[in-house]
């Protein structure tokens, strides 16, 4: 009985993964790891600029690190959210398609929450108009990263996206293998 209950528990756990129900593709694997890395080295960079000048935490002043207003809470955020970006790197597959696209979703949200606080006492992390640009095309290359590959009205058929949405169609692999044993 102990061993019955042990494995339904397996089993339950192992159902409640998000991705679990997606293909994975190594081709698609290289763009997803390099759209995070790409994103999570310069976040990292800014981060630690801004660490390194030593603005204070919440200073609204106008500190400029490669070219963007920061602050110290800025800073500190732009460094935890950078190396999320590199364990997406590192993990990748639908991890890293995934996480780019929720953190580019984020990065959009936090353009427009900052856009209207531009000018108010509750700008805390100091935005200036060039941080909510940054955070827009941030925002939107790590969405294209996380979606590339995924969606489309033009996906082929041998992409893994396609077949998992079309699992009665067949598979079009040995159609091309034939063909191409055809052609030898």
């Amino acid at each position: 009985m102990a061993t019955h209950s042990t494995h339904e528990t397996h089993q339950t756990r192992r159902r409640t993964r998000i991705d679990d129900h997606l293909p994975v593709d190594h081709r698609l694997n290289t763009v997803y790891r390099v759209g995070a890395g790409l994103m999570g080295a310069f976040l990292v960079v800014f981060g630690v600029f801004g660490v390194i000048r030593h603005i204070g935490f919440f200073d609204t002043g106008g500190a400029s690190v490669v070219g963007l207003n920061t602050n110290g809470t800025l800073s500190v955020l732009s460094i935890c959210i950078g190396l999320l970006l590199f364990v997406g790197m590192v993990v990748g597959g639908n991890f890293a398609s995934t996480l780019n696209m929720t953190l580019g979703i984020l990065f959009l949200l936090n353009g427009f929450l900052n856009l209207s606080l531009l000018d108010s006492d509750y700008n805390f992390l100091a935005f200036k108009i060039q941080n909510v640009l940054f955070s827009f095309v941030v925002g939107l290359l790590l969405m294209v990263f996380g979606m590339y590959g995924r969606v489309g009205s033009t996906l082929p058929r041998d992409n893994p996206y396609w077949r998992s949405r079309h699992p009665d169609s067949g598979d079009p692999e040995p159609a091309r293998r034939d063909r191409q044993d055809q052609v030898r």
